[in-house]
């Protein structure tokens, strides 16, 4: 009866540490990934576009020049911000931003909201246009 107990005991004395290790682990991840998502944003960036995709997917790979071009068109209030998701440091990001699908672009205002999300390729026209909403020029 004894050895029962102390087997109990140390049953629970488990399940509670393995339960406290997650947790722990979980909120870490979650304050790297809101420290992250604050780190994106700037007083004088009117938008921030975030890419959500992936090396080797070829809608993605096709809007790596348009994302270089809005980087450079647009310094100073377009901050362009691009996560792999199918890598370690990119796969917090699913969660966080309810990622259905690559590629994904997300667009944030200068406080931060999201006021536009796209799935799919997003031609460059179009890609203006959502920077316009944001008066970006």
């Amino acid at each position: 009866m004894q050895n029962k107990k102390r087997y109990i005991y140390l049953l629970v004395f488990i399940i509670l540490l393995v339960a406290v290790l997650t947790f722990k682990d979980a909120t870490k991840n979650k304050e790297e990934v809101n420290l992250t998502s604050k780190d994106i944003l700037s007083e004088e960036i009117k938008v921030t576009f975030i890419e959500f995709g992936s090396v080797g997917c070829i809608p993605c790979e096709k809007m790596q020049p348009i994302m270089q071009e809005i980087k450079e068109e647009y310094k100073g209030q377009v901050k362009v911000v691009f996560h792999d998701v199918k890598t370690a440091e990119g796969r917090p990001y699913i969660k966080e931003f309810g990622i259905r699908a690559i590629p994904t672009q997300v667009f944030l205002d200068k406080n931060g909201n999201e006021y536009y999300r796209h799935i799919g390729f997003l031609a460059k026209e179009d890609l203006i246009e959502v920077l316009k909403m944001q008066e970006v020029k």
